[in-house]
């Protein structure tokens, strides 16, 4: 194959990125990006970090550097995007974010010049429109995945407001934020550069948290206020912009505003139809053919070509609004552009179940993608205690089928102990003191504390 032929450093990257649950496969075009954002030399060294967050201390020996040039070395890769730094108990950290999203977004969320974007934008267009196999990795193996939408919170009721938690609206999850950072859209910035963007606004996606501070660190995205932040989700709501941010309840990293023109989650989605490129809120609209005039609003509005007209029954003699629930994210732009008042938001019959941090949403997609052995056994700098016992608590709050094929994919006769003492004391607890009743209480606690 054509890619053995490029530098050892960057096979050594891509091997390295897919021990991480969301992974890039290896081809020419990736490599391609890769040497336009790195030295062969920064990719062998990026090759040998751990998975899992880690100090300078750690990379010098990683690395076998002293620790001064190690450090610097740390801060020129975090100046380009290339790794996310922040502060944990005074020291700092460093973590590679994975390429989607991470890197490769954060390559455009400024104008720069020290590379070529618009080379990089063509790259980037043909090894996630055009050779498909990333897109398909990413979004198609495993239930659980990286993002979900927000619902569109202007086509909320009273009703529906008893059934929303904070964690399903992008406002309270701007309110909450202790750092909040606004960048360029990748997706319009990447289709600029094509001529092939639309009129959305750019310098409107946000990012919060650790992850902020770091791209305003170092020059990536602007320090912005709640207020500032609160302005901009009003603008998108009122251009039908979808909001795409990180599938967790707490802690929240990032809420793009997204078309379905330049979106890489909703163009699969309408390439793949049967893809589940992000998770779905807790609401599906339900359409009223009795007050429905068929008058196609709610047909344009949808970002997923979940809604169509056909013609039905008695009134065959114009169209009527079908919803797909299977390809309908839930986001609710088809309810607010209904004039008739023919749509509203329903809560899921299926209750959506969403990860509570971070760290549980890795683990679940590191064992539903059958990587959970690359998170505990990281054979680039071993783990202390206090991670494992982090990864060990979200498995045991696991379902038992999801546990399972934990313990099948580590092999490991510690893991079946706990996991057949975990599952001894679920069946003495009854129906409800079981695992899956407790998980949330149990997930927090791990990952608080760790």
């Amino acid at each position: 194959m054509a890619h053995h032929t490029v530098p050892s450093g960057y096979e050594r990257l891509a091997e390295r990125l897919n021990r991480f649950p969301q992974g890039a496969p290896p081809s020419d075009l990736l490599f391609r990006i890769l040497k336009m954002l790195m030295t062969e030399k920064e990719a062998w060294l990026v090759s040998s970090l751990p998975i899992k967050p880690f100090t300078a201390a750690k990379a010098a020996r990683a690395w076998k550097m002293d620790p001064p040039s190690a450090e610097r070395t740390l801060e020129e890769l975090s100046g380009r995007a290339l790794l996310v730094d922040f502060e944990v108990n005074g020291s700092r950290v460093y973590v590679l974010p994975p390429p989607m999203a991470g890197f490769f977004e954060f390559s455009l969320m400024r104008v720069r010049d020290d590379i070529d974007q618009k080379a990089l934008s063509e790259l980037f267009y043909l090894y996630l429109n055009v050779e498909e196999d990333f897109i398909v990795d990413l979004f198609t193996r495993g239930e659980t995945q990286l993002g979900r939408p927000f619902v569109h919170e202007p086509a909320l009721t009273r009703e529906n407001l008893v059934h929303v938690l904070p964690w399903e609206l992008a406002s309270e999850v701007v309110k909450a934020a202790s750092t909040r950072a606004v960048g360029l859209c990748y997706c319009r910035h990447k289709m600029k550069h094509l001529g092939r963007a639309c009129d959305a606004p750019l310098d409107i996606c946000m990012t919060f948290g650790a992850a902020a501070g770091s791209l305003i660190r170092h020059g990536f995205a602007r320090e912005a206020d709640a207020a500032e932040c609160l302005d901009l989700l009003q603008e998108a709501w009122d251009r039908g912009l979808v909001q795409l941010g990180e599938n967790v309840r707490e802690g929240v990293s990032f809420i793009c505003n997204c078309c379905p023109c330049c979106c890489e989650g909703l163009l699969a989605l309408r390439r793949f139809p049967g893809m589940i490129s992000v998770q779905t809120t807790g609401f599906v609209p339900a359409i009223d053919p009795r007050l429905c005039t068929g008058c196609g609003r709610c047909v344009k509005a949808c970002p997923v070509g979940a809604v169509e007209l056909t013609l039905q029954g008695r009134d065959a003699h114009r169209g009527t609004a079908v919803l797909d629930e299977g390809r309908c994210l839930g986001c609710g732009l088809c309810v607010r552009s209904c004039a008739q008042g023919a749509a509203e938001l329903k809560p899921r019959e299926k209750r959506v179940i969403t990860p509570l941090n971070g760290s549980h949403r890795i683990v679940l997609m590191a064992i539903e993608r059958g990587k959970l052995q690359n998170l505990i056994f990281d054979n680039q700098v071993l783990w202390s205690h206090r991670a494992l016992a982090g990864v060990l608590g979200v498995i045991l709050s696991l379902p038992p089928v999801k546990r399972a094929l934990a313990s099948e994919q580590v092999r490991s006769r510690y893991l079946e102990k706990l996991i057949t003492i975990v599952q001894g004391s679920s069946s003495k607890a009854g129906p409800s003191g079981g695992p899956e009743e407790q998980a949330p209480g149990r997930e927090g606690r791990v990952f608080r504390n760790d």
